[in-house]
């Protein structure tokens, strides 16, 4: 078939976008480097447990159109995230509520949680960076409880140099609801993420090529399509031309193990001392009903080329260099739209990366965008 758009990246963004240019009348062909589709979703099934290979992915949003569009494709559950760290021998209720400050201080109203806080608060009128914003936000104690220790794990960077954007994700409340999120559409693909991503791209326009390198075969497959979606590492396609930004990794050791680990999907480890960042019992996030369980410790670590980058890091050095790859992506690679995390170096959860791909077709095809 003749082909008018190049897909380069099995992911969200890229599958999202393939589905809609398929459903408008495209051919288009995709590749991705790895064996699989799905990206860093990808799940897979170890003795009936729906296992998340490179990480959680617990989908949340308040985007209607969104949720409509995965709907389509995937029944979702009712899973709800309600986070657990760990900081030293003590487990917390997380995001930060009422019952973590209860537990941490024993305040028992709003109110007292207020005037604890305000007593913690460290003044800093105009916050530069993670740490200034977290003092100004939290104080020194929960600072130094639940996010120094983490945030020096994740990132491998110390929190003053890091963008106070960071840390805006994670909510702090002053009740008793620990939902770590508060969008109205939640839940995990019943049957996995896989499904989810076999069925998007089950169209007679998409053709699917798994195990295919695009920078390795980059002159063959660019000749096939005047059109190019592009996932991946942004610097990596002008061939590091300013230099690298940087991004960070991530290594995963799973084991198969009986009974009920944690009783919990999700257990964050706050202390810098312990390598990893979390432990996923990923049969909680379906409620599977099993003698045995499947855990995943997460280890953050530096990314290496040829390895796996997972996190755009944001830095005021990567943003400079990101804007330098922007204009020149402009000026000599119109024909080429980038998105998802690598594509546009953004910390993207899935909605967005979704909305993303949504928004790039609309503007490509000249559609009106739809009121989400």
């Amino acid at each position: 078939m003749a082909v008018k758009y190049l897909v380069v990246g099995a992911g969200l963004f890229g599958s999202v976008a393939a589905r809609q240019l398929a459903e408008r009348g495209h051919s288009v062909l995709m590749v991705d480097r790895r064996g699989h589709l799905g990206g860093n979703c990808y799940s897979e099934k170890v003795q009936g447990i729906d296992v998340h290979r490179y990480g959680p992915h617990i989908f949340h949003t308040n985007n209607l159109r969104v949720w409509k569009f995965v709907n389509q494709f995937v029944e979702f559950n009712n899973y709800r995230h309600r986070g657990v760290v760990q900081s030293g021998d003590r487990l917390f209720s997380f995001p930060i509520n009422l019952q973590t400050l209860h537990d941490l201080w024993g305040v028992r109203t709003p109110a007292e949680a207020q005037q604890k806080l305000a007593a913690q608060r460290v003044v800093c009128p105009d916050p530069q960076n993670l740490e200034e914003w977290a003092l100004s936000q939290v104080g020194p104690e929960l600072y130094e409880t639940f996010i120094r220790g983490y945030t020096m794990k994740q990132w491998g960077r110390d929190p003053r140099e890091l963008s106070a954007a960071v840390l805006r994700r994670i909510p702090i409340r002053l009740t008793w609801d620990d939902s770590y999120f508060d969008d109205t559409y939640q839940g995990i693909p019943v049957g996995g993420y896989t499904r989810m991503f076999e069925n998007m791209l089950d169209h007679p326009r998409i053709e699917l090529e798994l195990g295919v390198d695009f920078l390795e075969h980059r002159q063959e497959l660019e000749s096939q399509a005047p059109r190019i979606l592009y996932s991946g590492m942004i610097d990596q396609f002008f061939d590091f031309r300013f230099g690298a930004l940087e991004y960070r990794s991530l290594r995963f050791e799973t084991e198969t193990l009986a009974g009920d680990y944690q009783g919990a999907a999700i257990v964050n480890s706050a202390d810098a001392q312990v390598p990893y960042t979390r432990i996923v019992e990923h049969k909680h996030f379906a409620r599977t009903k099993s003698d045995s369980t499947v855990i995943t410790r997460e280890y953050p670590l530096a990314y290496r080329p040829g390895g796996e980058a997972f996190y755009p890091i944001s830095t005021e050095r990567n943003e400079k260099l990101l804007e330098r790859y922007k204009t020149l992506a402009a000026h000599q690679a119109p024909h080429v739209m980038f998105g998802g995390r690598l594509g546009a170096y953004r910390y993207f959860d899935m909605h967005q990366v979704i909305a993303q791909a949504l928004s790039c077709v609309d503007r490509e095809l000249g559609l009106t965008r739809r009121a989400a």
